[in-house]
């Protein structure tokens, strides 16, 4: 009788060094659109959710403030994202701009050529395992 497999060494380590392949297979594809999948996932919230206040944006993403603030810069630089007056003179909102709209559409083609792709290379038992 065969003895059952028995996993060696760190499940936290394995599953971070896998966290960071399947990331990288994701950024290959969204750097064909000039995009990080930080980048992706943040506009996509924005575009989802606003015009919203940046803390509730951080919340709803799960972010602190000054990493959202770090994060916005670059997408409000390129012009996809726009910080304009809040409610009131001491609050702002941030929406997506009609080129954040359209890059967002662009970056969404490139993630779902990635997600096919790596649903091919896992098989769609297990991605479908993986989301149970």
């Amino acid at each position: 009788m065969e003895s059952p497999v028995r996993p060696l060494g760190c499940t936290n380590l394995k599953l971070r060094q896998l966290g960071r392949v399947v990331a990288r297979h994701y950024e290959a594809y969204l750097a064909e659109v000039g995009l990080k999948g930080t980048q992706y996932s943040l506009l996509s919230g924005v575009v989802k959710l606003g015009p919203i206040r940046p803390g509730d944006l951080a919340r709803a993403m799960k972010l602190d403030a000054s990493t959202l603030t770090r994060n916005l810069q670059p997408l409000i630089d390129h012009g996809w994202v726009e910080a304009g007056p809040g409610d009131d003179a001491r609050s702002r909102l941030v929406s997506a701009t009609p080129a954040g709209r359209d890059k967002r559409a662009e970056a969404q083609r490139a993630w779902k050529r990635a997600q096919l792709a790596l649903n091919e290379r896992l098989g769609d038992a297990r991605v479908a395992r993986l989301h149970a």
